[in-house]
């Protein structure tokens, strides 16, 4: 295996810590394949003892998933890293491999919706009290971590909304109660923030998003220490099954090959994009972290290195207004995934964050009008011309129903 070499992170993610085969492939080699020979019943027995590193059932480990492993871990400049099947299999080991029946815990309530339906609805049914807060009022995580909480589940910036949470005060104060932090950090990818470096005790990915790219695998990956891995969440992943494919993780293995040039791309049209998004008499409010009216912008300047791929933005009529934009897009898709390299729409409130109560989505601004947009690759002023054609038809709408 190579070891990690001095090079800048774009070299990195193609040449550092690739574990070749006997045969030296150029690209990584595809290990499709559910089990490992031993040359020896006793050295299939020190493998199971831990006493040798020998490849044993691809549930637990394979070398194509390894290399997926250790391309992260110097990606996100962690210690440790384990590769699961989904993102939200990450949230849910990173979750249940340090929770136990009487623990309490805290959560924003700027969730992706199947994060939140786990806090709200299964947790408390196994005997865990939790409590979700506003994530940008400092004062309410104060309160709810004045007692002890053995976790935190937060997300930054938030998905839809974008909403920037203090890491490090939040961190702080989760360490106080005795806890852990997790992050979802997808929104930002590594490339722009590392959750680890400002108090984080895990982040929390699905590689299904920006790290492939385009659309084709499901992946997920939690990163930390290798202590906090190594104890409960690496045994809990490979036991449960919620391991990735070797196959997938080989596509994902080729998407971080073009992840920041992607990233770079969709990042400054995102930002073009979110400029005129903004002078549309038709937009309410837009939430993007690179503008100044975003609530959170000076919070963003200081924990993000960029503002991203991701524009959440209020268009007038709710959701007739909402789908009536949508529908008249000719170029940008409409989809529930986000981080492709084309661009994407998506109505949250009836998709993504429908499990979310119609009381609590309002609380989180999460209005019938609000459309969260995933920006890709194209030529911007194309994906401004096809902003303006739903604009165009949104616009005849709020007149006929005046």
């Amino acid at each position: 295996m190579n070891k990690t070499s001095s090079h800048r992170l774009a070299t990195r993610l193609l040449h550092d810590n690739i574990e070749r085969s006997s045969f030296a492939e150029t690209c990584e080699a595809l290990f499709l394949t559910s089990g490992f020979i031993y040359e020896s019943a006793e050295q299939a027995e020190r493998t199971f003892q831990k006493k040798e590193r020998h490849y044993q059932y691809s549930r637990v480990n394979n070398p194509t998933i390894t290399n997926l492993e250790n391309r992260l871990i110097h990606l996100e400049e962690a210690e440790c890293c384990v590769a699961t099947s989904t993102g939200m299999s990450a949230i849910f080991a990173a979750l249940f491999s340090n929770l136990k029946h009487g623990d309490r815990v805290i959560a924003s309530k700027a969730l992706f919706g199947s994060s939140y339906w786990i806090v709200e609805n299964f947790l408390p049914k196994l005997g865990i009290e939790t409590a979700f807060v506003e994530g940008t009022n400092i004062q309410e995580w104060k309160k709810a971590l004045s007692k002890p909480a053995a976790a935190v589940l937060i997300e930054s910036p938030s998905n839809p909304m974008l909403d920037i949470l203090d890491i490090r005060q939040i961190a702080d104060l989760t360490h106080q109660a005795g806890g852990i932090l997790i992050i979802d950090n997808v929104f930002a990818t590594p490339l722009y923030q590392k959750p680890l470096k400002v108090g984080a005790d895990l982040v929390v990915y699905s590689c299904t998003k920006h790290m492939d790219g385009q659309g084709r695998v499901l992946g997920g990956a939690i990163l930390g220490s290798k202590d906090l891995l190594e104890a409960d969440i690496i045994p809990f992943v490979h036991n449960t099954g919620l391991t990735i494919s070797a196959f997938d993780a080989w596509i994902l293995l080729k998407g971080l090959e073009t992840f920041p040039l992607r990233m770079e791309k969709m990042t400054e049209n995102a930002k073009i994009c979110a400029e005129f998004i903004e002078k549309s008499d038709v937009v309410n409010l837009i939430r993007y972290p690179g503008l100044h009216s975003h609530p959170q912008y000076c919070l963003a300047c200081k924990q993000m290195d960029a503002p991203g791929a991701m524009i959440a933005f209020e268009v007038k009529g709710g959701k007739k207004g909402a789908f009536t934009f949508m529908n008249a897009l000719q170029l940008i898709l409409i989809c529930n995934n986000l981080g492709d390299s084309r661009s994407i729409v998506t109505h949250p409130a009836t998709t993504t964050h429908m499990k979310v109560s119609p009381e609590d989505r309002l609380k989180l601004g999460i209005t019938d009008g609000i459309i969260r947009f995933s920006v890709g690759m194209e030529d911007p002023q194309d994906l401004l011309e096809d902003l303006q054609k739903g604009f165009d038809e949104l616009t005849i709408f709020c007149k006929n129903k005046q």
